[in-house]
């Protein structure tokens, strides 16, 4: 009698290439690239800092600063131009790109990041905001801290924020030179950073440029929106000419509401 534990299993009816007959194969996807405003699309954007915002908080402060010029637009093509405005808006499902400060040596960018960006593009959408056209001196990215990422506890009413640093930026650190955002503890060791976020760090790890990667949780509420506005504020955009027309709190505070009210439903 045949032992069923050690015998060999007998082969399969089926190579292991004829098994991906089928499942049918991902659609390419052409890939992502930007579009500027300047005729001279030769040029060259070298800013002293380039802010991209990945998290609600910081992309609705961002949008409502003024005087700030839209210079250019990043395309992710399978991303549908349907539904969104002629005028730039939060609702809209974009990338748009921004001065904010335009000296000589102290140009402001802003990159709005207000679509998701999945794992399998997050490198190729990195490239195209550092390193290519655009070769700023420092990078800060704003994003959110994913709970299943995090090695602890957090609380929704608590509002946190983290950073993570290139080994450029901590060099200046060590060398005295100060940090682009101020009092703010490292990432707990263990938790994790994941999607574009983590991408654009590693562009600027790989190009050594001077990068800091803010997480700021939870994603909506008050408490947050005034901590990542106090960020921006004190550290960041000090000595810069803007303004803000206000809106973007009572626009905030009913995207929080909203998401609070479906976020209940679900679990009644």
């Amino acid at each position: 009698m045949d032992d069923v534990i050690t015998d060999l299993p007998p082969p399969s009816r089926f190579l292991l290439e004829d098994l991906n007959n089928f499942t049918p194969r991902p659609p390419h996807l052409p890939s992502p690239f930007l579009v500027f405003s300047s005729p001279n699309s030769t040029k060259i954007f070298c800013p002293s800092i380039l802010i991209i915002a990945l998290s609600s908080p910081s992309l609705h402060f961002l949008h409502h600063l003024s005087p700030k010029t839209l210079i250019g637009t990043l395309i992710l093509p399978e991303i549908p131009f349907s539904g969104n405005s002629t005028k730039p808006s939060l609702k809209d499902k974009s990338c748009n790109i921004y001065t904010l400060n335009e000296k000589a040596d102290e140009t402001i960018m802003i990159a709005l990041v207000q679509f998701s960006v999945t794992s399998e593009r997050a490198h190729a959408v990195s490239k195209l905001l550092i390193g290519g056209k655009i070769n700023p001196r420092r990078v800060l990215i704003l994003d959110s801290v994913e709970r299943r990422n995090f090695r602890g506890k957090l609380s929704s009413d608590e509002a946190i924020a983290f950073k993570l640093v290139t080994s450029s930026e901590r060099g200046n650190l060590t060398a005295g030179d100060s940090s682009v955002v101020k009092g703010l503890d490292y990432y707990p060791s263990g938790s994790v950073v994941d999607g574009l976020g983590a991408a654009l760090l590693s562009r600027c790890e790989l190009k050594k440029i001077k990068g800091t990667l803010c997480v700021s949780w939870p994603d909506l509420g008050v408490p947050v929106m005034t901590l990542v506005k106090s960020l921006l504020v004190k550290d960041v955009l000090t000595g810069v000419s803007y303004s803000d027309d206000g809106d973007y709190e009572a626009e905030y505070l009913k995207l929080s509401r909203r998401k609070d009210r479906v976020d209940s439903d679900l679990y009644t």
